[in-house]
């Protein structure tokens, strides 16, 4: 039997405004497959953090663009979230709870944390000045 399969994709400027633009875009996509109150704020939450990193880190609140990849898969959804941006050094230590780069701007350092408590899975791709790519995934509705 064939896999239901749907995806979209969007590109736009890395603005704070657009941060929530993502969220909702990302959670309209979504709500096909009737996620919980708690599945959607997960997920909705998981998105602003990728998006806010692109921004923050990716461009340093300069001018650049997202890109925002969805796809479902029979439950699971996959979101990938793409700058080409400045790129992570370090990913390990950027994975650890409270570590930020950015102090000055009063960033708590839990970005990836918060990614990888509310999705299922959290891969991040990154090469320096080349630009990250972050990609989670969800199954909705197994338990």
């Amino acid at each position: 039997m064939e896999q239901l399969k749907n995806e979209v994709k969007m590109e736009f400027s890395a603005a704070s405004s657009n941060e929530g633009f993502a969220r909702v875009a990302v959670g309209a996509f979504v709500a096909s497959l009737d996620p919980t109150v708690d599945e959607m704020a997960d997920i909705k939450t998981a998105v602003s953090e990728a998006v806010t990193n692109c921004i923050i880190h990716g461009y340093e609140q300069r001018e650049g663009t997202i890109w925002i990849e969805c796809r479902i898969i029979e439950r699971q959804v996959e979101i990938s979230v793409t700058d080409h941006g400045r790129g992570i050094e370090d990913i390990t230590k950027a994975r650890e709870p409270l570590f930020t780069t950015k102090p000055e701007l009063e960033r708590s350092g839990m970005g990836f944390a918060f990614m990888e408590a509310f999705m299922d899975e959290v891969e991040i791709m990154s090469e320096p000045w080349k630009g990250t790519c972050v990609t989670m995934r969800k199954t909705i509705g197994k338990g």
